[in-house]
């Protein structure tokens, strides 16, 4: 027998939730698919989709609102830079508005390149709103009654959720990592498994840094997992904390809602930059522009927009960022040096 109410169909909701879970590919590689041009309707990453489903809901609410003559994702699609516009004219950040654009460029198949593609605001530096200043929020957090916090993630890096996840367990010292990459490294080439290969250059990537202690990042953004060094005056104490913890209990039990976490993380990021950066005049002029034929370093990062002009030493931007836990030194240069 057929379905007995045919007049039945799934609403906008149902649509967008459908389309959004059936292209979830979490745990597969996003590199790969690149490589053979599959990537464009899939989605890698949990919170990836996470993000992209709440700024959909948004979506389908406003179409409900204001067009409820559309009850398919196919005819609500003529709205999309409608809907991103009004977004823009509420006052949403340049980030935001992005990243809703991208949620609909996924839900729709819509690429960046494609002449509908909503051209939402460029991001600058100096329209960064968080950890610029003190906000209201800071009236409500004693950096006294806190102090011990503040040093942890500036001696850190660490994002708010990997702070409220951290275990005693999590504590990593560099004779542990020399001990396990001598084990990996004894597997022959042609016999170690794409996770040992994986693990084998999180773990090499410590040999960056001279610290001796280290905190390993068990599932940070995007599921990365990361060695982060200790630094600064109170690696000692830090240490300390975590030593001090049982493995599987959580290092910190609360950590403050009103704690600028972001701005200590930019923090850590401009001491380890400085602890590596040579000196722009140092770094050699090693290659030649064929079009000029004029020397240039290619060591050199020049920063755009708001920063533009600013010299960077792309070796040490690269410590920086395998620290934070980025694949991309422009995120380190835009987002978390500061004050040089």
């Amino acid at each position: 027998m057929g379905r007995r109410n045919k007049a039945y169909s799934k609403d906008l909701h149902q649509q967008a939730y459908d389309r959004l879970t059936g292209m979830q590919a979490f745990g597969e590689s996003k590199k790969e698919a690149t490589a053979h041009g599959e990537e464009k309707d899939k989605i890698y990453s949990f919170n990836t989709y996470k993000s992209y489903w709440k700024h959909t809901k948004y979506f389908i609410k406003y179409i409900k609102e204001n067009h409820p003559e559309c009850t398919t994702l196919k005819s609500a699609k003529k709205y999309v830079n409608e809907w991103l516009q009004v977004r823009v004219d509420q006052g949403l950040s340049a980030w935001t508005v992005q990243l809703e654009a991208k949620a609909m460029g996924k839900l729709y198949g819509i690429s960046p390149d494609d002449e509908n593609y909503f051209k939402p605001p460029k991001r600058n530096r100096e329209d960064i709103k968080r950890s610029r200043g003190d906000r209201v929020r800071d009236r409500h957090f004693s950096k006294t009654n806190n102090d011990e916090l503040i040093k942890f993630c500036r001696g850190t890096g660490l994002r708010r959720k990997e702070l409220q996840e951290l275990r005693g367990k999590d504590l990593v010292s560099r004779e542990q990592i020399e001990t396990e990459i001598s084990q990996l490294e004894s597997v022959p080439v042609e016999q170690r498994a794409p996770s040992v290969i994986k693990r084998l250059e999180m773990l090499q990537d410590a040999r960056m840094f001279p610290e001796g202690w280290f905190i390993h990042v068990r599932n940070g953004k995007g599921g990365r997992e990361r060695l982060s060094p200790i630094i600064g005056k109170n690696a000692e104490q830090i240490i300390e904390r975590i030593a001090g913890t049982p493995a599987e209990e959580k290092v910190w039990q609360h950590v403050h809602n009103s704690a600028d976490i972001h701005g200590y993380r930019g923090d850590y990021a401009t001491a380890i930059y400085k602890a590596h950066a040579r000196e722009i005049k140092d770094i050699p002029y090693d290659r030649v522009n064929r079009g000029t034929g004029k020397r240039y370093q290619s060591q050199v990062y020049t920063c755009r927009k708001d920063e533009a002009g600013k010299k960077l030493d792309k070796a040490a931007m690269l410590i920086c960022s395998k620290a934070l836990g980025h694949n991309r030194i422009s995120v380190v240069a835009d987002n978390y040096i500061r004050g040089l």
